[in-house]
């Protein structure tokens, strides 16, 4: 079933709505390896499902866009972002599985690279991996590959309109996710505000058959009637 339904949003990359969240961004050939530090203790439970994170990046970069840390996605000199990955996420029943692996494979310098565009920061994507992706996938290769595919094979909203509707709340950016990808519900929708309640991150729920599933109550986020803003980055 995953080979499946990867294959199938393989069809997605050759459209040009799914470039719309990294305008601009060209990939650099490779990027150095950053270390990553284990914060948390190993958690090895049957993965029931998955999240796909998505940060938004103008809310992000807010105040980091002079940062030498966050230069690739924040400065400009390297592309305009929109949604981008902020994790690929299994699920457990009652806790989620984490660092899986005392010393989970290393990823190359380009297998970092080739994630620019859409987690355009190789200490997150490292950090992803190491944390997350080695409690789902054997190689770190695989885990970027399929966080890749489901970010492009989304349909993208257009927030930046959004962002300008009166008495904007988190129910109408789920109804906004829906009328873009149709067999979305709002249960399957997380909305993540920040405590300004400026939009953070949207979390999409999938099953284990990485068909669009509930979201455990934790992970929807705001509830819809909820007032929210997006910031345009400007």
């Amino acid at each position: 079933m995953l080979r499946a339904v990867l294959a199938g949003a393989l069809a997605a990359l050759a459209c040009p709505a799914a470039l719309a969240q990294s305008y601009q961004c060209n990939l650099p050939p490779s990027v150095s390896i950053p270390s990553v530090a284990r914060d948390a203790p190993t958690r090895r439970v049957p993965i029931t499902g998955y999240v796909l994170s998505l940060s938004w990046s103008p809310e992000f970069c807010r105040t980091r866009k002079e940062s030498p840390r966050h230069a690739w996605q924040c400065s400009g000199r390297s592309g305009s972002f929109g949604l981008i990955v902020h994790g690929l996420w299994p699920q457990g029943a009652r806790v989620s599985p984490q660092w899986c692996r005392a010393r989970p494979a290393r990823p190359t310098g380009a297998q970092l690279a080739r994630q620019m565009c859409v987690q355009p920061s190789a200490s997150l994507a490292m950090r992803q991996w190491a944390k997350h992706g080695s409690c789902m996938a054997d190689t770190p290769d695989r885990y970027f590959r399929i966080t890749r595919i489901l970010h492009r094979s989304l349909d993208w909203p257009d927030l930046d309109r959004l962002s300008r509707k009166e008495g904007l709340t988190a129910g109408d950016i789920r109804e906004a996710w829906m009328e873009a990808n149709t067999n979305w519900r709002p249960e399957m929708i997380g909305v993540v505000l920040n405590e300004r309640g400026w939009l953070e991150e949207l979390r999409l729920c999938y099953g284990r058959d990485w068909l669009p599933a509930a979201c455990k109550p934790s992970t929807r986020g705001a509830a819809d009637d909820a007032p929210a803003k997006i910031w345009r980055g400007l």
